[in-house]
């Protein structure tokens, strides 16, 4: 016969647990690598940077980063190349594409005395007359159409003396080298700032551009690891800094810094299901934090 049950009263709260939630949306920071400098100073590698950015579990986001390229013979007749790009991609994600920093002009009596174009553009060494420095990536741009990633470089002026323009950088372009017979090279353009990391941190600072051939002042590199001209400094690693260019005859520029991503969402979702490549992970802030300094992967 079947059985009858009266009724059942709960006294206590009743409690369920399940999977942690996974994070729709990601904040993050990509950066190009830096250019290498010649005469002129690098340019910074490209910026790109979304505070949220909707993602999907258990899809595997592809990373990708940039390295900075060699600096080149302020004085030879070949232009550093451009820096390496750096990237995000995954299933039903819009890839995202850092595009490497642009390589200082050199003493060359050919098109690569100027500052060549990138994420920002090298700064250009002068030869023959005043060189153009770098188109950075903007909309508009001489060298390609696209949301802002940085600026171009500065020009090297053709004034008996012969300064080089600076590399430019995510947040500012390069300067001229100066005009007259100061010979003071110009500086690197600045880099942006962020705090996603847990700190405030400059990224993707120009390389300054070499001083003139009898006087003047190096350019110093801007903010956001740009190498400064004095040494042909090298951009510093993981900011994709430009680097320093270099007097003519003085020696090589110094090499473009390397790139970065960086990734966050509140902590109060769990942590990514797996990563590759080795990304340093904090949580600081309310925030879970994985920062790629080498190329690897994501799932969340």
């Amino acid at each position: 016969m079947p059985l009858t049950f009266g009724p059942i009263t709960f006294t206590g709260g009743i409690t369920m647990t399940g999977e942690p939630p996974i994070t729709p949306t990601i904040e993050y920071l990509s950066v190009a690598g830096g250019g290498g400098g010649g005469r002129g100073g690098g340019g910074a590698g490209g910026l790109l940077y979304s505070a949220s950015t909707a993602i999907n579990s258990g899809v595997v986001y592809t990373i990708t980063v940039g390295a900075g390229s060699a600096g080149q013979s302020s004085s030879g007749g070949t232009r550093p190349s451009q820096g390496s790009n750096t990237s995000i991609s995954g299933t039903g994600f819009s890839t995202v594409t850092s595009i490497g920093g642009g390589g200082g002009g050199v003493h060359a009596s050919s098109a690569a005395a100027q500052g060549g174009p990138g994420g920002s553009g090298g700064g250009g060494g002068p030869y023959g007359g005043s060189q153009l420095g770098g188109a950075g990536v903007y909309p508009g741009s001489t060298y390609i159409s696209a949301a802002r990633q940085g600026y171009d470089g500065g020009t090297g002026i053709e004034n008996g003396n012969f300064p080089s323009g600076g590399g430019g950088g995510a947040g500012a372009a390069g300067q001229n080298g100066a005009v007259g017979d100061s010979g003071n090279g110009g500086n690197g353009g600045n880099g942006l700032e962020y705090s996603i990391s847990g700190a405030a941190t400059y990224y993707a600072g120009g390389g300054g551009g070499g001083r003139g051939q009898n006087s003047g002042t190096d350019g110093t590199g801007g903010l956001g690891g740009g190498g400064n001209a004095s040494t042909g400094q090298a951009g510093t690693a993981n900011t994709g800094g430009g680097g320093g260019g270099r007097k003519y005859e003085a020696g090589s520029g110094g090499n473009g810094g390397s790139g970065i991503v960086i990734i966050r969402y509140p902590d109060s979702y769990s942590a990514a299901a797996s990563t590759t490549g080795s990304p340093t992970v904090t949580v600081s802030g309310g925030y879970r934090i994985y920062q790629f300094t080498a190329s690897g992967s994501i799932t969340f």
